[in-house]
Parts: C-alpha cells; sequence; structure tokens
C-alpha cells in the first residue's frame, strides 16, 4: 500500500496512546513541532525530535490543545531548546501563564503535567508559517473547548489533534463537566467536512487520507472517518451516560497507561483523589459505594482486553 504523501517538509512521528502524535516541520519556514507528548514519555521525545531534526535545533513549538498528552513535553523541549518560540490555542493562555491545574484539567483528570511557558496564541482565523506552507487557524471546540485544528490549503492536510480520528474522537470533556459539548462536536465535523482534508494527521494512530483511495468501492477515508465519527456522536447525544462511563474508563486506561501495572489498592487511593471520578460518581447517583462503582469500571475494562488482574494487580493488556 502507497504511502500518504505529505506536504514537503513535514514528518508525523506516530506514538501510542499515553503521548500524542508530534508531528515535525522542517522547511524554509525553520524547524517546528506540533504537540510533543505526555511528561513521563519527555526523554523519549527530546531523542525522537532530535533525531528527526538532524541535530538541528527546535525554533518553534506549537500545541493543538492542552491536555497532558498533546503538551507534556513542551516543558523538556524548552529546556533542551531555550530559545524555542511555543505557541499555544487563546483559550487556556492565562491559565498556563499562573499555571493553574485546576483549570488546565490536570487535578480533575489526575494527571501530570511539567510546567512550561508560552510566548503567543493561535487565534482562529489567523495563519502559521510551518515547513514550507501557512497553515491556517480554525478552532476545533468539543473535546476541548479552546482546541484548535490547523489546516494547509494547498495540499489540504489537516492536522485534527483530537477532532477526529480515523475511527472516531476524543472524549467530549465540557459533558463530562456537566456543560453541553456534544454541538460543538457537531459544528467541528462540518467545519472539517467543509475543509475537505484529502489527508488527515489525527492526535492519535496513523495519517489517513483519500491519496489511498482509487475508485469504486468503499467510501473515502475522510468521509469514512466523518461517517463513523457522526455514527458515534449520534449515540452519545441518544445515551449520555454511555458517554460518561466511556470517558471513566478512558481516564482509568490512559492512568494505567502511565503505571502499566498497579496494586488495585493504589488504584482506588488514587482515584477517590480525582475530582472527575468522584463527581462522576456522584452523577451516577452515589451507589454503589465508590470502590465496588469503580471496580465495576475495572472489570468492564478487563472484558474488553484493555487490562486485566493478577493477584491483586491491575495490570495493562
Amino acid at each position: 500500500m502507497p504511502s500518504l504523501a505529505l506536504p514537503p517538509g513535514v514528518r508525523v512521528l506516530e506514538r501510542g496512546w499515553l503521548s500524542a502524535n508530534n508531528i515535525v516541520f522542517d522547511g524554509a519556514h525553520g524547524t517546528a513541532l506540533v504537540d510533543s507528548g505526555y511528561v513521563t514519555h519527555a526523554a523519549q521525545t527530546l531523542a525522537l525530535v532530535e533525531h528527526a531534526l538532524g541535530g538541528r535545533p527546535l525554533q518553534r513549538l506549537l500545541n493543538t490543545h492542552l491536555h497532558s498528552d498533546h503538551c507534556g513535553g513542551n516543558a523538556a523541549l524548552q529546556a533542551r531548546y531555550p530559545g524555542v518560540h511555543t505557541a499555544i490555542p487563546p483559550g487556556q493562555a492565562e491559565a498556563v501563564r499562573v499555571w493553574d491545574e485546576a483549570r488546565l484539567s490536570y487535578r480533575a483528570t489526575g494527571q501530570c503535567c511539567a510546567r512550561f511557558r508560552f510566548d503567543a496564541v493561535l487565534p482562529p482565523g489567523s495563519t502559521v508559517p510551518l515547513g514550507n506552507h501557512d497553515w491556517q487557524v480554525h478552532a476545533a471546540p468539543g473535546h476541548d473547548t479552546d482546541a484548535v485544528m490547523l489546516f494547509e490549503p494547498d495540499s489540504r492536510t489537516l492536522i485534527s489533534g483530537d477532532a477526529l480520528w480515523q475511527h472516531g474522537f476524543g472524549v467530549v470533556f465540557p459533558e463530562l463537566d456537566g456543560e453541553p459539548g456534544f454541538d460543538a462536536v457537531a459544528a467541528t465535523l462540518n467545519v472539517i467536512e467543509a475543509l475537505a482534508p484529502c489527508i488527515v494527521i489525527p492526535g492519535h494512530g496513523s495519517p489517513f487520507g483519500d491519496a489511498l483511495h482509487r475508485g469504486p468501492g468503499p467510501a473515502a477515508p475522510v468521509a469514512a472517518a466523518l461517517e463513523v465519527a457522526r455514527q458515534r456522536l449520534q449515540a452519545f447525544r441518544a445515551d449520555p451516560a454511555r458517554h460518561r462511563r466511556h470517558g471513566l474508563k478512558v481516564l482509568l486506561k490512559f492512568k494505567l497507561l502511565q503505571w502499566q501495572r498497579r496494586p488495585l489498592a493504589d488504584v482506588l487511593g488514587w482515584a477517590r483523589e480525582v475530582p472527575y471520578l468522584v463527581r462522576l460518581h456522584a452523577a451516577d447517583g452515589g451507589q454503589p459505594p465508590f470502590d465496588v462503582w469503580l471496580r465495576g469500571l475495572i472489570d468492564e475494562l478487563c472484558a474488553s482486553g484493555a487490562a486485566r488482574v493478577a493477584a491483586g494487580v491491575l495490570i495493562d493488556a
């Protein structure tokens, strides 16, 4: 199968689910990186970026949004490249400036992110020079209220963050906060459809696009991804409790990816201190008791093959 024809000067470092993909630029506009992975993978991120740039310094760092798996390597990159210019979406700029971990979601999710600085924001409607082209900045609310996407109109390449994956999109965190979010997801999917990208570089998973689609047969990959996302959104709209439970299991799985293995007693101790989990247990009516309720989520993870329990230890599968 042929590889996707990314624009010249663009390279995707595909990571796992703990660290978001890193997109490296090296061209007429200098060197740059979009999204930096999770903090516990920071050393790996540094090594990957240094190798991709062939020893040249990183000049610019950008984030599609400020969830910990997309900006957790920022601090390490700023330490390695003191002159790097960092740009973030504008919505949480003040929270980053004062480092308010509650507003930045890290405390609420029980995740970690090393403090970093920023030099500029990425206002929707603006353009940013990356690689050999100017990329448009588009608002992408839904998964994260303040997220942005980057679109290069000549090659019709979209850096979608967690607004669109090949098989869905990220948890709609505003809905977990008791705020509306599903309409914003739908609006962002409409924006993507209107942009008509040929290539999508998602926050997680391999790049995909219509460059691989030839002739009759199944729907082109981008159209198919949008259809999958809309079907998923419709199911969540019809049953918000299903989305809430999905989000809870995602938070547990994410932490397990960091730990790899953890005694169940420690998992329960951690969960009791995570505001999202405590609040959503209350939203479920507070019954059964928290430890029993959480063990039910763990059992569902194990039943799906995402984890297993052996000798009182929760193990990533």
